[in-house]
Formats: structure tokens, C-alpha cells, sequence
């Protein structure tokens, strides 16, 4: 049957979000509908709105979220109704390259790099006003109900609580993984992040659960300082503060430069800062914010000669199936905290203000 639910569309770019009624159709084969019960708010949500991520229109945003499995198309066996689930923006379908690689994680049926907001099919699953409408990163969750296909969900633990766990859907998974999986920090090393967003955060949680000794956190925003003190930083940065530049400031403090560095912003400013600060040599710096469309980056072809690490890293290197019900399962075991990243709950039909919030760095 087809499902007839409220949805926040996105028809234009730099527009606010429309509640409207969609349609959403039944899941083909090897695909699951989920009844969306929470959904976080992430700057890649945002980068859509302001044209720093080009993606087609219209469009439902969302790819943080956590729900119920409502009905599964034929052939899917792993999940049936009544599941809680976690939908995967990046996919896991254990058969490509990259999924066969013990290296990597990001695999070759995302939606990142194409930006079809499509599904795997070619088709869109929502209807508007008689318009089809696209999906976002294969996940689209800022909807009652959505779509997703089976490499797409991952079957979580019935007793987490959906309202926390959804941010292992993006926002905790990706900084946390940046930090232990992508950059591999090792106990007693010393960190910088750039960013103190959700993200950000969970990069100072990362580099704390990896025994860093030194973790300092830089934001032009002051008043995010004390949640970064109360997660693991142990000293903050404003490069407001300086006249010199951030990189010169973070050298000075450490001697020599960070041993790693990470960039969750989504800035080519930040991120050249970022890869200058880090120790000459064997200094590792880490691009976790999603890049502007159309910029270049230019730095000085030294700072890598040097023996400097660049990398990025996509979910926090997590291979999204395999990793999502583990990482749950260990918020279960309070092996790390996810309510001091949650800052306001509010009703779906808000979701313009908690934008707004976004926005202002609230």
C-alpha cells in the first residue's frame, strides 16, 4: 500500500522547509519502509539548502535518523517489521571493491558522489502535488515515512532509545570514527579539531577515548567551549582572539605541531590551517567536514613533502552495516555518551526554528 505521511520538502534552494502531504510507495525488492521516529540536524542537511552541496530539487533532506521497520519488499531477509533500525547514508553492500577491502569504507553504491537522489533502481519513492520528488544520500529522513534499500538499514538492539541512537546515524559515528578508525590516535598524542559542532565533539570524545593527552579544541564561537572541556578538550581556541594565524598559534602551544589534526567545518580556509598545524613530519591531518562544491584548495606542496598525512574520511570509516549495530550496542554499555550532543528535542513540524538553531551555532 502506499503511505500517505507528512514530509519536510525542500523545493528550492535557500528556501525554508515546506511540511507537506507526500505519498510514499511500497518498497520494491531488496528494499525496507521505516516509520521515522527521530531525526538529528546536520550541517550536510544545510550545505543542500545553501547550494554547498549540489543535489537535485525537489528534494527530502535527512540521513540521521533512527525508526521501525513498517514493511519489506521481496526477498529481503535480514530485517522484518517491527525491527528498530538505523538507515546507512553510506551503504554497505559487501560485494564491491571497497567493501571487499579491509581499507576502506565507502562504498560504491553511495549516493555522495553522484547525487542522483535516486534509488539504486533509478526511481524516486516520494510523491508531492503529483511531483516526484528526490531522495537525499539513499536515506531521506526528514519524513514520517521513507524508503531505503536493504544495504542501506541496519537492525539495532530493541532496547536503545531511538531518540538518542539516531545520531550514531551520522553525527557521533563519523566524528567519533574520524578520530579512532580513520586517524588511529594513539594514547598520548595531541589532537587540534577545528569545530565544536556535534561532529566536532564527537572527534574530542574519539581522541579522549583514545588516551590523547593534549586535545585542543578551536571554534570562533566561544560559547561552545565548555561542552568541549565537559567531553575531553583540554584547552580551547579562539583564533578570534590572535592576530597571527590559527595554524602559528597551534604550533606555538605544542612545540612542534599536533600529531593530528581535524577539520569539521567544511572550510578550504580551515582545512589548509589544519594540515599546517599538524607535526612536520609525521603529523596527520583529517578532513571531516563535507567540502564546499566548486572551491579549490591551494597550499604550499611542502607541507606534504615533509612526510605530513592529508586524508579524509566519510562516516568516520565505518563499514556502515558491519559497525552501526556495535556502535549501538556499546552506547548500551555507556562506553560513550550521546545526551550532551543532543542540545533541543523539538516536534517534526519545527523543523524551519531547529534550522535556524543550526544556523546560529545554538
Amino acid at each position: 500500500q502506499v503511505i500517505k505521511c507528512k514530509a519536510a520538502v525542500m523545493w528550492e534552494a535557500n528556501k525554508p522547509f515546506s511540511i507537506e502531504d507526500v505519498e510514499v510507495a511500497p518498497p520494491k525488492a531488496h528494499e525496507v519502509r521505516i516509520k521515522i521516529v527521530a531525526t538529528g540536524i546536520c550541517r550536510s542537511d544545510d550545505h543542500v539548502v545553501t547550494g554547498g552541496l549540489v543535489m537535485p530539487f525537489p528534494i527530502i533532506l535527512g540521513h540521521e535518523a533512527a525508526g521501525v521497520v513498517e514493511s519489506v519488499g521481496q526477498g529481503v531477509t535480514s530485517i522484518k517489521p517491527g525491527d528498530k533500525v538505523i538507515p546507512l547514508f553510506v551503504p554497505q553492500c559487501g560485494e564491491c571493491k571497497t567493501c571487499l577491502s579491509t581499507k576502506g569504507n565507502l562504498c560504491s553504491r553511495n549516493d555522495l558522489d553522484s547525487g542522483a537522489g535516486l534509488m539504486p533502481d533509478g526511481t524516486t519513492r516520494f510523491t508531492c502535488k503529483g511531483k516526484a520528488i528526490h531522495h537525499f544520500l539513499g536515506t531521506s529522513t526528514f519524513t514520517e515515512y521513507t524508503v531505503v534499500h536493504e544495504t542501506a538499514v541496519a537492525k539495532i538492539d530493541s532496547a536503545a532509545p531511538l531518540e538518542k541512537v539516531c545520531l550514531i546515524g551520522c553525527g557521533f559515528s563519523t566524528g567519533y570514527g574520524a578520530a579512532v578508525q580513520t586517524a588511529k590516535v594513539e594514547p598520548g598524542s595531541t589532537c587540534a579539531i577545528f569545530g565544536l559542532g556535534g561532529v566536532g565533539l564527537s572527534v574530542v570524545m574519539g581522541c579522549k577515548a583514545a588516551g590523547a593527552s593534549r586535545i585542543i579544541a578551536v571554534d570562533i564561537n566561544s560559547n561552545k567551549f565548555a561542552k568541549a572541556k565537559e567531553l575531553g578538550a583540554t584547552d580551547c581556541v579562539n583564533p578570534k582572539d590572535f592576530k597571527k594565524p590559527i595554524q602559528e598559534v597551534l604550533i606555538e602551544m605544542t612545540g612542534h605541531g599536533v600529531d593530528y589534526s581535524f577539520e569539521v567545518i567544511g572550510r578550504t580556509e580551515t582545512m589548509a590551517a589544519a594540515l599546517a598545524c599538524c607535526q612536520y613530519n609525521y603529523g596527520v591531518s583529517v578532513i571531516v567536514g563535507v567540502p564546499p562544491a566548486a572551491q579549490k584548495i591551494t597550499f604550499d606542496p611542502l607541507l606534504l613533502f615533509t612526510g605530513r598525512t592529508w586524508k579524509g574520511s566519510v562516516f568516520g570509516g565505518w563499514k556502515s552495516k558491519d559497525s552501526v549495530p556495535k556502535l549501538v550496542a556499546d552506547y548500551m554499555k555507556k562506553k560513550f555518551v550521546l545526551d550532551p550532543l543532543i542540545t533541543h528535542t523539538l516536534p517534526f513540524t519545527k523543523i524551519n526554528e531547529g534550522f535556524d538553531l543550526l544556523r546560529t551555532g545554538k
